[in-house]
């Protein structure tokens, strides 16, 4: 394609940008039909798409396009995937488009990518969608959070009553939200306020996993895999993500909130009734695993959740823990409850991730977890007898109710002296066929 580049050159912008787009796509046909494999697109043509789509010439003199020219690229943009119909030809230009090259064009290319999105859950443009979901698979982590960040921004914040619109994403591209999802429980740590996902966001989430839990496993179910991720890009599910925010939840939305006249914080009861919710979810999609991983032969040989994110979320909850004694001058019995909450959530999440094969351990590994994992071990199996039964802290009347009432314990002590979750609750009996991979002590 790099004899085309002297007809491009008299052309307005959009125009010249237009006429590559199209040559582009019968360029990848032809490289697909011949059969060339891997089909890949040549470095003169990703040249031109620099030149004349991004428009990070080597004269700085080049004409730009105005706001104008840009949203009528996008909308060429959007009708040319729209039109193609074959998928691998659209990911072909998809990726010659948007790849990440490392160079001084990346960040155009991060721009375009992002409002060429951002258009798609408007208007409805599946195939964008699709191909979108299958760049957040191959892309290094760090660019999936800004482009999450984008679409956050654009219908969560900036323009009010635009949720609907990113919420449809669920039916319209299955794949593209569960990246959705694994990339913003990537970017919303609940470090800070700034790091706390907006709770239009939160209500989005909880709503499509409740609708269908298998949502959260169609890139694990629709991708072949290896026994390891790049570590460099997103989790294969975003299951590490939801329990880090159900987790640290209780005691991070207390962080800074101001006080209501009743002496709750500001929107605490929505978010405890939505984490509570979000809790149980993920729960029930662990009960999934077994038989999922058994057909695919993957049971006790493919982890879901990584021991390193097991032991930073167990860091990040003890740092909480201490930061919650510190920060109150009167001991108080929501924050007991709090704290308590947050540790129950924690042996919950890890005890059915072990018994549904998503988090793999035996006797003679050596958890560097410190004292809050030992605790953790050590408490008694809560299991439930059937998986609708809700977890402990969980009421059933939690959409109507803030964080379940527990009882008060002791003031925060050091984790190793915290006492065992049996010392406050009944033991939950074992969930009956369910096997349970190691338990210190048996």
């Amino acid at each position: 394609m790099g004899d085309i580049r002297q007809s491009l050159l008299p052309r307005d912008v959009l125009s010249a940008a237009k006429e590559l787009l199209y040559h582009l796509d019968i360029y990848i046909c032809n490289m697909v039909q011949s059969g060339r494999q891997p089909p890949q697109v040549d470095s003169k043509t990703l040249d031109l798409i620099e030149e004349f789509i991004l428009h990070t010439p080597k004269d700085r003199n080049a004409p730009r396009m105005s706001a104008l020219q840009e949203l009528q690229l996008l909308e060429i943009m959007c009708s040319c995937f729209q039109e193609q119909s074959r998928d691998t030809v659209r990911q072909l230009m998809f990726s010659a488009l948007f790849n990440l090259q490392g160079n001084q064009a990346d960040e155009s290319r991060m721009a375009l990518l992002s409002k060429l999105v951002s258009m798609a859950v408007a208007v409805g443009r599946v195939p964008i969608l699709e191909c979108a979901a299958t760049w957040l698979q191959r892309t290094h982590r760090v660019y999936c959070v800004r482009l999450a960040q984008v679409l956050v921004d654009d219908y969560c914040s900036m323009v009010p009553g635009s949720g609907p619109t990113l919420h449809n994403i669920h039916s319209a591209s299955p794949r593209f939200c569960c990246q959705f999802i694994t990339a913003v429980t990537t970017l919303y740590d609940l470090t800070s306020d700034e790091l706390t996902p907006p709770m239009e966001l939160l209500q989005m989430i909880v709503s499509w996993i409740q609708d269908d839990p298998r949502l959260v496993l169609i890139t694990f179910l629709n991708s072949p895999l290896s026994g390891s991720q790049p570590i460099s890009s997103l989790d294969v599910t975003p299951l590490g993500g939801l329990i880090r925010w159900c987790i640290k939840a209780p005691l991070a939305y207390r962080r800074d909130k101001k006080q209501t006249n009743n002496g709750s914080s500001d929107g605490e009861p929505d978010a405890a009734r939505l984490f509570s919710a979000l809790h149980l979810s993920v729960l029930q999609v662990f009960m999934l695993l077994p038989n999922i991983l058994n057909e695919k032969g993957l049971f006790g040989r493919l982890a879901l959740l990584q021991m390193e994110s097991v032991a930073a979320l167990a860091s990040d909850l003890s740092r909480l823990l201490d930061q919650a004694d510190k920060h109150t001058h009167a001991a108080t019995s929501d924050t007991h409850a709090a704290s308590q909450l947050a540790l129950d959530r924690l042996a919950q999440a890890l005890q059915v991730a072990m018994a549904s094969g998503a988090l793999l351990c035996s006797r003679g590994t050596r958890w560097s977890l410190g004292n809050l994992l030992q605790l953790v071990l050590s408490g008694p199996v809560m299991y439930y007898n059937n998986i609708h039964t809700p977890p402990l802290t969980y009421s059933p009347h939690a959409a109507h109710s803030p964080i379940p009432t527990l009882p008060p314990h002791a003031p925060h002590t050091p984790l190793a002296a915290h006492p065992a979750p049996h010392a406050q609750y009944p033991a939950q009996p074992f969930m009956t066929g369910m096997p349970f991979p190691f338990r210190p002590g048996h």
